[in-house]
């Protein structure tokens, strides 16, 4: 489990990340989502221990983060653009890890070079951007560590490599415990992969919440109401989020569960209605709606 507590960190005057308390569950995908300089690669980064919190704590199974070395053994941190050596090839690489990682896998790290048609005596320089994230994707999952922490790591793959990746990472999850943590700003990226979900906003974390959990208790509903006065009287009886009308037709967002929501809409004379799926970008338009901040601004598509 990492645990960060109350932690900050500021660059000049501007707060990076600012007093995040905040709980990784082990043998579950965590998506961190925000927009640009909200402050998600700077979290990541002090996770990884590459850079220091100006205060409070992160924590790596009960282990901090900088006083251990056995805790920064514990994760393999992949950033937005991988670093390699200057001219060196994926065999190079695999060599230096080898003498980071005491677990490292080279026997799998071929295999998936040739799975993923990337040449093992190539220079890495001359590997286009999906490529070089595809070996800093293998170099991180051969690494065999507990945690692989990812910066925007499906940027720059094409959509068949995506759910690739998306399948291997599913697989060690399920014969090795990996517990992967992966920051994007692109919610419709981690939707049909990701367990539990953390909004950063401004250096804060906005909502930290398990995306089940979140579908099932918030709804979206279509309808039409016989009369204004039910129109009313709903806005009265249900936790409503957000109600747009187009002519007569109404869309409301609400929270509850379906069972909770139909139960109230079969007591309302309405002419139809029906309570329709909503997406994860959706729950969060709404979400962050309700506290007044600007969804243009925070949710990136």
């Amino acid at each position: 489990m990492i645990t960060l507590e109350n932690v900050s960190k500021r660059f000049e005057d501007v707060w990076a990340v600012n007093n995040v308390s905040l709980t990784m569950h082990e043998g579950s995908v965590f998506g961190l989502i925000g927009t640009n300089g909200a402050g998600k690669t700077t979290m990541m980064r002090m996770i990884a221990g590459i850079i220091h919190p100006d205060s409070g704590e992160i924590l790596i199974d009960g282990k901090k983060v900088f006083d251990q070395e056995k805790a920064i053994k514990e994760l393999y941190f992949i950033p937005d653009e991988p670093y390699f050596f200057r001219n060196a090839t994926p065999r190079d690489m695999e060599k230096y890890l080898t003498t980071v990682y005491e677990d490292f896998s080279s026997r799998p790290f071929y295999d998936y070079l040739e799975k993923f048609g990337l040449r093992r005596d190539r220079k890495i320089a001359a590997f286009s951007k999906g490529m070089q994230k595809q070996l800093a994707i293998i170099c991180g999952l051969c690494a065999n560590t507990k945690y692989l922490i990812c910066d925007e790591t499906f940027d720059g793959l094409d959509p068949v490599m995506r759910q690739g990746v998306k399948s291997i990472l599913a697989s060690h999850m399920e014969q090795r415990g990996l517990t992967p943590i992966i920051a994007s700003h692109n919610l419709r990226e981690l939707e049909d992969i990701c367990d539990h979900i953390g909004l950063l906003h401004r250096g804060g974390i906005l909502l930290s919440k398990d995306l089940l959990e979140m579908k099932c208790n918030i709804q979206k509903i279509q309808c039409v109401f016989s009369n204004e006065e039910e129109a009313a009287k709903a806005g009265r009886q249900m936790s409503i989020l957000q109600m747009d009308k187009r002519g007569m037709l109404y869309t409301i967002t609400a929270r509850g569960s379906r069972e909770e929501i139909i139960a109230s809409f079969a007591a309302l004379d309405t002419v139809f209605y029906e309570v329709l799926p909503l997406s994860l970008e959706e729950i969060f338009i709404s979400e962050t709606e309700v506290v007044g901040y600007d969804i243009k601004k925070i949710v990136l598509s």
